[in-house]
């Protein structure tokens, strides 16, 4: 499971099908992302991160470090 994805959905008050409906999928498939039953596409990761204002490395707990990256 992607806490941190769904810890993110949960402190900005959406619901699955809000956060499937920016990354254009089903909520049946957003909720297998946050579960880990499916693998989030890159191209997905990408637009979390920018719209939660974050990193890639945290969305999928590899980090417990807000920040976003530095370009």
């Amino acid at each position: 499971m992607y806490q941190h994805i769904k810890d993110l959905r949960d402190d900005s008050d959406l619901t699955q099908k809000e956060i499937a409906e920016i990354l254009n999928v089903s909520q049946t498939t957003y909720s297998r992302y946050e579960s880990g039953a499916l693998d989030i596409p890159s191209s997905s990761l990408i637009k979390l991160a920018k719209f939660y204002k974050t990193s890639v490395d945290y969305l999928l707990d590899l980090t417990n470090d807000k920040a976003p990256c530095k370009k």
